[in-house]
């Protein structure tokens, strides 16, 4: 039989449009390689700066800047306003915090505690049976919810992805608080820059392979407008029986 007559595998089909749903999915909620590398960006420009001019409102004004000019790209491409605005937020934030304490190093403690905290959050709610990776994609895959209680599969997936997120930023963390605390501004900056990208691709790889191995999403927005559309023609059956029939002779 020639190849293109072969009839195509079922399980092939899903898994491969599995792989491209999940693809799909991780850049919206992550922004894709692009939102990493505007994450990590301005603090090169930052540390880059600081370590040649010394001069913690230069190298803060430098990296603000850029960080304008890449939201501002975002919003004339019509992207998502959430990547739009989440990174300008977030370098303003710590050069606010830099100029004001004095210490270069203090540019990069905001986005420190953040990435802490979320490593908590992903293990705790992972432990709680609420895997914050499930409460984020949910929605993306128009499960929202259902993974909890319709879809055991997934459930598991976003429980292992979620500790797999979890762990990889306590050791991200474990790495650069004791360069805040003992090393100077520009050993922290370096290495905070270095270990941008390479945890994140980490991160999504792992979850890329565990969603694309799990069950379909189950489509709870389809389910709704298949129900309101089958109760739409029940109540236009019973107008139909309620309406009173011309008297035959």
């Amino acid at each position: 039989m020639p190849s293109h007559d072969k009839p195509t595998d079922p399980q092939t089909t899903h898994s491969a449009d599995s792989r491209a749903a999940t693809e799909a999915a991780l850049f919206e909620a992550f922004g894709g390689v692009r939102g990493m590398v505007e994450t990590t960006v301005p603090g090169l420009v930052f540390v880059a700066v600081y370590t040649v001019k010394r001069d913690i409102h230069v190298a803060a004004i430098a990296a603000l800047g850029l960080s304008l000019v890449l939201g501002i790209a975002r919003l004339v491409r019509k992207d998502t306003l959430k990547h739009a605005f989440s990174g300008v937020f977030g370098v303003a934030f710590g050069a606010v915090f830099a100029m004001m304490s004095g210490d270069a190093k203090n540019f990069y403690l905001p986005g420190m505690l953040y990435t802490l905290g979320l490593a908590i959050a992903y293990i705790v709610t992972s432990i709680a049976g609420y895997p914050l990776l499930g409460l984020i994609l949910g929605p993306v895959f128009k499960e929202n919810l259902s993974w909890r209680t319709r879809n055991p599969g997934r459930k598991v997936a976003y429980t292992k992805a979620s500790w797999a997120w979890g762990l990889i930023l306590l050791a991200k963390s474990a790495v650069l608080f004791p360069l805040y605390w003992w090393g100077d501004a520009t050993q922290l900056g370096w290495v905070k820059v270095a270990l941008g990208i390479p945890p994140m691709l980490l991160s999504v790889y792992l979850t890329w392979i565990f969603l694309a191995k799990a069950p379909p999403p189950i489509d709870v927005f389809a389910e709704m407008e298949a129900a309101e559309a089958a109760e739409r023609e029940r109540k236009a059956e019973r107008e139909r029986v309620a309406q009173p029939q011309p008297p035959s002779y």
